[in-house]
């Protein structure tokens, strides 16, 4: 029996953590075509539903321009206390966030959205608490001034320079770098996706 082909996987990110996260499990989009939508926390919106929402409305606008395709969205949050910390732009924002997140706890929340072929959209999220060792006011300096900060949620990448300063970790350690593999896999596979035969490789 013939099998149906694979609509073309269309990545709404030009994230490489979630280019490389992708390839990790054998998944490597058709086309990137980044999402461009205002990544804001709307009034009273609980930053959990804010991750959900973005990822959903990123999925969204690629596929308008993209129909019969398989579309995966992503949104990472940083939450501390109630609110969404930025995506740091500037060194203040950074400074700010930083200091924000030394020697205390934080959420990350990574919502996940995928639309198959037949326009159809569904949703994950992950939560994982990260503990974040206090900082000395020299630790921050040298991270602020290695501009890895710059456009992370939190002003901090996990897998970078950064990973030195977490404590401890429960939940999910891609979804905090950006991808949570385990509920895109979920996702992708009800989408139709042949998640299996890409994590098993080319047959020999």
């Amino acid at each position: 029996m013939t099998r149906s082909p694979v609509p073309p996987l269309v990545l709404a990110s030009a994230s490489p953590r979630r280019l490389a996260l992708l390839a990790q499990i054998g998944i490597a989009p058709d086309i990137i075509a980044p999402a461009e939508i205002e990544e804001r926390q709307a009034r009273g919106e609980k930053p959990e539903d804010m991750a959900r929402r973005l990822a959903g409305e990123k999925a969204r606008a690629v596929a308008a321009s993209h129909p019969g395709k398989i579309i995966l969205a992503a949104d990472t949050v940083v939450v501390f206390g109630r609110t969404a910390l930025p995506k740091a732009e500037t060194e203040p924002q950074a400074l700010q966030c930083l200091k924000r997140l030394s020697g205390r706890a934080h959420r990350v929340v990574s919502g996940v959205a995928v639309i198959d072929a037949a326009g159809i959209c569904r949703y994950r999220a992950s939560l994982t608490r990260v503990k974040v060792k206090r900082l000395s006011p020299a630790e921050i300096d040298a991270y602020i001034a290695s501009g890895e900060w710059h456009g992370k949620a939190g002003g901090y990448a996990i897998q970078g320079r950064a990973g030195r300063f977490i404590a401890a970790i429960n939940g999910s350690y891609t979804g905090v770098v950006g991808l949570p593999l385990y509920e895109t896999a979920n996702l992708l596979s009800a989408a139709g996706y042949p998640v299996e035969a890409s994590i098993a490789g080319p047959s020999s």
